[in-house]
């Protein structure tokens, strides 16, 4: 396991990561201390994320709904925004690909309760959590959990998984065109299988994932007429509405997100 600490804003971090990373699965472990509430809007990344608190987090919705213990965040959640002092949380990342034999078919809106899943299977893993002694522990713990669940759910389609590992590959610089007749598909054939088994359409995932590279790419200071430029958008403009669309913000904006302050070190 490795660990550090991190001061974003008023709060200090404890950042805890295993020491093996699984394909298509990131795992991190954070603590924050705060004199005051903090509240962080996340920016929606191109992942299935769960969230499992052991502290005062809450998590807040576009809707307004509080979520507390944690739950799953979509690849489109909307505004979601997490709200605490005391923060005690294992964060958990999975590809779409994996995602799908883990859950199920998840709505890739808004946050779903843990136990909407799982149901008692839920509140048994988060109290063997909560329980654990230490993080390599709660690692350990959580990734048996979701191979045991990967073993037995639904896999998607070869090609759905080819598809969208051509698309991260690619930061989401790819047409779909391409990408279906290298698969030997019509594009209503990828469209609907990829849309039914990963949960958004082709080109909106594309998009999803080039924007996550352009969020980064904005994070690190880089200027917005430059981040559109490598990320493959046709002007400033483009990127300004896919701000907009995935996380509610300008660029400007995105790039002052502390949620994107300690990214490269919880999921390098």
């Amino acid at each position: 396991m490795e660990a550090s600490t991190r001061r974003l804003s008023a709060a200090v971090w404890d950042l805890a990561i295993p020491a093996r990373r699984q394909p298509g699965l990131a795992m991190a472990g954070f603590r924050g201390r705060a004199p005051t509430q903090l509240a962080l809007q996340l920016v929606p990344y191109p992942a299935v994320t769960v969230f499992i608190e052991f502290g005062d987090g809450v998590l807040i919705d576009a809707s307004g709904a509080h979520r507390t213990g944690g739950g799953i965040v979509g690849l489109t959640p909307g505004t979601v925004t997490a709200v605490g002092r005391n923060v005690d949380c294992l964060q958990i990342r999975l590809s779409p690909v994996l995602a799908r034999a883990v859950f199920g078919t998840c709505d890739p809106t808004g946050v779903l309760p843990l136990d909407a899943v799982w149901g008692r299977d839920a509140e048994r893993l988060c109290e063997r959590l909560r329980t654990a002694v230490s993080w390599d522990e709660r690692f350990a713990i959580a990734t048996t959990e979701l191979a045991r669940r990967r073993e037995s759910g639904p896999a998607v389609d070869p090609e759905v998984a080819a598809a969208w590992h051509w698309m991260a590959h690619s930061h989401g610089q790819v047409r779909i065109e391409r990408v279906a007749d290298e698969l030997g598909w019509s594009r209503k054939r990828l469209w609907s299988r990829f849309n039914a088994q990963i949960g958004l359409p082709p080109k909106r995932a594309a998009q999803l994932i080039r924007f996550d590279d352009a969020a980064h790419r904005l994070a690190t200071g880089t200027a917005p007429v430059e981040v559109a430029d490598a990320c493959g958008y046709a002007d400033q403009s483009h990127l300004h509405r896919d701000a907009r669309l995935f996380a509610g913000l300008t660029p400007a904006g995105v790039a002052a997100a502390p949620w994107l302050d300690i990214d490269h070190v919880a999921w390098r």
